[in-house]
């Protein structure tokens, strides 16, 4: 496996609406990129492979020239740079499509494919005829942007949303066209890979960090690459947002240099596999984790031992990873912000342990990835856990664990059963593992009983997507026994009490029982209302209300930003 530089968003003289130097010709494009030390690029034309066909056409000419024999010099020379070049990067058709809306897509093709091929595909995306030679980012009506994502997927291609937090992207940021029209555009399984413009930052804001799969209306984890978009060879000194060739370059590890390999990385669940290239500056990606903290799909274990209570955790936060939505967790630092690195001692020994741990106590068989981190002079592990594809998986054989929000939690009996039932549904002839059905022999996996407290009020909005409610209470022998909503999955829990409740489960309890919501005190808007904000752990947390049109009142506890949408939103400060 090695490290490769790769710019899949080089645009040539054919983008000849918007190329800045129209005076430079192809070969110096592809020089350019040589002598930025570049592995792998695409030429991503707007809306035409005229600059690829441009570029084979020249080729074909040489070598007939040359089989005749009737080569100049210069032209043997340029020959041999073409070849040159064409062995030393691996040089892949594209182009940038532009999509109902303005929305840019860009299609990335295995380097044989015929130009007449992509041609025939853009006229499937409805590139008009007349147009198809413009290289124009304007052409008129086309498909939408599903429709392009699985059109070019089932034609092979990569398909990457373009400059996606920016301009013409799906991800745009101070542009509101629907919460749902933007969840579809990133989230659908023909999409393989958002290109963002701010990779090279740290933080919870970043793109990057957003498409994590934390959100809940977000879940699907998001490759999120860097492309230079260079519309000349160098970058202009006058407009630092006008990159030349090679200036934003991602970093991808590869076990060779071949559009499948390339492609292989996308389509699986390993994000160590990409990072932003800076040729001046080691990133530190210890250091940026704990800019973002602990979340649903990240953790931190500040010590280690080989054995006992801290590699326990570990396994804990594996097994909870992997039932969840995967996730990484970073060995030998603390989740405190700015907090000083303290490391792993023999750092290979500890990989080999923790290895050995998750393949001795894990079940079923979990692959995860352990590889190791710079930063301050220490040495960090990194475990990155996929996403299970046969839950509920078990620590020793018995013990089920759940990521929620930053906390990792024993997985209760309702939990257990609906982790088996996606096990079901995601493999039909897939037998439960013995693991899983040891962790669930109790429960059954007939449907949960409809809660009557709670009945289905097609007036309700929908509630926050993060936290939880309270559905009902009922009490048994003098023990009162909750139904709890988990509001980020819409899983309900029964039978939970003070006692077995996890952190937020148990701080809604124990608000319901000791400090119950005094609808006059609530600050309501309408039919919901805010009941009050509050920090833990250097995060904000809400507890909010709204009002059934039966007069029901739900209220919704511990709810985080990420959680926040529609009409909540009004009572949250939103950043700009």
């Amino acid at each position: 496996m090695t490290w490769r530089r790769v710019d899949l968003h080089i645009h040539t003289l054919a983008s000849q609406m918007c190329y800045q130097q129209p005076n430079t010709t192809y070969l110096k494009i592809l020089q350019k990129a040589e002598e930025k030390g570049l592995d792998i690029i695409a030429l991503t034309d707007h809306n035409t492979v005229a600059g690829i066909d441009a570029i084979r056409s020249r080729i074909e000419e040489l070598e007939l020239l040359e089989r005749l024999k009737r080569l100049r010099d210069d032209e043997r020379r340029e020959l041999e740079d073409y070849r040159r070049l064409g062995r030393k990067m691996l040089i892949l058709p594209g182009f940038e499509f532009t999509a109902t809306l303005g929305f840019h897509i860009l299609g990335i093709f295995p380097p044989e494919t015929p130009v007449r091929e992509l041609e025939h595909l853009l006229l499937n995306l409805r590139i008009p005829a007349d147009r198809l030679d413009q290289g124009s980012s304007e052409v008129g009506a086309t498909v939408d942007v599903i429709t392009a994502y699985r059109t070019i997927a089932e034609a092979g291609g990569l398909v990457i949303a373009a400059h996606a937090d920016s301009t013409h992207g799906v991800a745009m940021r101070g542009f509101d066209f629907g919460g749902q029209t933007k969840i579809a555009y990133t989230q659908d399984p023909n999409l393989h890979a958002l290109e963002v413009t701010d990779l090279m930052e740290s933080g919870r804001r970043t793109t990057a960090s957003f498409y994590d799969g934390s959100k809940p209306e977000y879940p699907r984890r998001m490759h999120c690459i860097q492309g230079s978009d260079a519309h000349r060879l160098d970058r202009d000194p006058r407009d630092k947002h006008s990159l030349g060739i090679g200036d934003r370059v991602t970093e991808i590890d590869l076990p060779e240099v071949s559009f499948e390999a390339l492609k292989a990385v996308f389509l699986g669940k390993d994000f160590t596999r990409t990072r932003p290239y800076q040729p001046a500056l080691a990133v530190d990606y210890v250091r940026a984790a704990q800019e973002r903290g602990p979340t649903i799909v990240q953790s931190f274990h500040d010590g280690f031992s080989r054995q006992g209570g801290r590699l326990q955790a570990i396994l804990r936060d594996v097994v909870a990873f992997a039932n969840t939505n995967g996730g990484t967790l970073y060995v030998g630092a603390s989740a405190k912000k700015g907090s000083q690195v303290s490391g792993v001692d023999r750092p290979d020994e500890a990989s080999r342990v923790v290895a050995d741990a998750v393949g001795r106590a894990v079940a079923p068989p979990l692959d995860v990835d352990i590889d190791q981190l710079k930063s301050q002079g220490k040495t960090v592990l990194r475990v990155t856990v996929p996403k299970g594809d046969n839950p509920p998986y078990a620590l020793d054989g018995v013990e089920v664990y759940i990521r929620q929000e930053a906390e990792t939690s024993r997985a209760m009996r309702d939990e257990i059963v609906q982790l088996v039932r996606k096990s079901i549904v995601g493999a039909p002839s897939a037998q439960a593992a013995p693991a899983a059905q040891a962790a669930a022999a109790p429960a059954t996996v007939a449907k949960p009983p409809a809660v009557a407290a709670a009945p289905a009020d097609e007036h309700l909005i929908p509630p926050p997507r993060t936290g939880v409610e309270i559905v009902e209470v009922t009490e048994r022998e003098g023990t009162k026994y909750y139904t709890v909503r988990d509001l980020r999955n819409r899983n309900v829990v029964q039978n939970v009490t003070r006692m077995s409740a996890r952190r937020l489960w148990r701080y809604a309890i124990t608000e319901n029982e000791s400090a119950p919501v005094q609808e006059d005190k609530v600050t309501w808007r309408g039919s919901i209302g805010l009941v009050k904000a509050y920090r833990r752990a250097g995060r904000k947390f809400y507890d909010m209300a709204q009002r059934g049109s039966d007069g029901h009142l739900h209220l919704y506890y511990g709810v985080t930003d990420d959680g926040i949408h529609g009409d909540w939103k009004q009572f949250v400060a939103q950043p700009q």
